[in-house]
C-alpha cells in the first residue's frame, strides 16, 4: 500500500465521520446518516467519474470502501458526545483528506490524458466536492462557498503538483512536496483565519 493510499483511507474514514456529525446536527435517522457519511467520503471521487467518464467508479472496484465509510458514520453515531475532544486531529485530517483528494484527482485525469485545465478541475472536484454534497444534503449553503480558503487550497495542490511534473521533479518527491505544501498551507488558513472577500447583494430588483 503506497502512501497516498494509506493517507486516502484515513482520509475518507475522517470525512465519513464529519458527514455524521453534520447529519447529526440535522437530527437525521440512521439511514440519513449513512447516507451521509458516504456521500461526503467518496462523493467527489464519484463526481469525477462521471464528469471524466472514468468507468467503472472508484468504490465499484473496492467494496470495502463502502463498508469502511459507511461503519465509520455508524460507529460516529456512538461516540460522537467524546469527538468534541478530537476537534484539532479532525481539522488536520480534513486537510491531509483536502489534499490527498485533489491529487488523486489530478493523477485519474492525467493517465486519461485530459488537458491541463480539465486536470486542475477534476483534482478540485475531487477535493471538494464530498463537503459540497453534505452541506447541500444538510440544507446549508457549503462551508467552501462562504469564508474559508479551502477550494483555494486544492487548486494550489493541483498547480504545484503539475508545476513540478512539467519540471521532471520524480513523482515521489513530487507528491511528498505537494502534500506538505498544502496540509501546511491549509493549516496556516486554519491558525490565522484566512478568507476570501465575500460578495453580499440586498438590493431587490423591483
Amino acid at each position: 500500500m503506497g502512501v497516498l493510499t494509506f493517507i486516502y483511507l484515513v482520509a475518507i474514514t475522517a470525512e465519513a465521520m464529519s458527514g455524521a456529525l453534520a447529519a447529526g446536527r440535522r437530527r437525521m435517522d440512521i439511514f440519513g446518516v449513512a447516507v451521509v457519511a458516504f456521500v461526503t467520503a467518496l462523493g467527489g471521487g464519484t463526481v469525477r467519474d462521471l464528469i471524466l467518464g472514468h468507468f467503472p467508479i472508484g468504490w465499484t472496484q473496492h467494496p470495502t470502501y463502502i463498508y469502511l465509510v459507511i461503519g465509520a458514520g455508524l460507529l460516529t453515531v456512538l461516540v460522537a458526545p467524546y469527538l468534541h475532544h478530537l476537534k484539532r486531529t479532525f481539522l488536520v485530517l480534513d486537510a491531509l483528506g483536502l489534499v490527498a483528494f485533489s491529487l488523486i484527482g489530478c493523477d485519474v485525469a492525467l493517465q486519461m490524458d485530459y488537458p491541463v485545465a480539465v486536470v486542475i478541475m477534476a483534482g478540485m472536484i475531487t477535493g471538494i466536492f464530498g463537503g459540497i454534497l453534505r452541506d447541500v444534503l444538510c440544507a446549508q449553503v457549503p462551508v467552501v462557498f462562504q469564508r474559508e480558503i479551502y477550494a483555494m487550497v486544492s487548486l494550489a495542490v493541483c498547480m504545484l503538483f503539475l508545476g513540478l511534473r512539467a519540471l521532471g521533479v520524480d513523482p515521489t518527491w513530487n507528491t511528498v512536496i505537494s502534500l506538505v505544501t498544502g496540509l501546511s498551507l491549509r493549516l496556516a488558513a486554519i491558525y490565522f483565519s484566512w478568507s476570501l472577500p465575500t460578495f453580499a447583494y440586498d438590493r431587490r430588483w423591483d
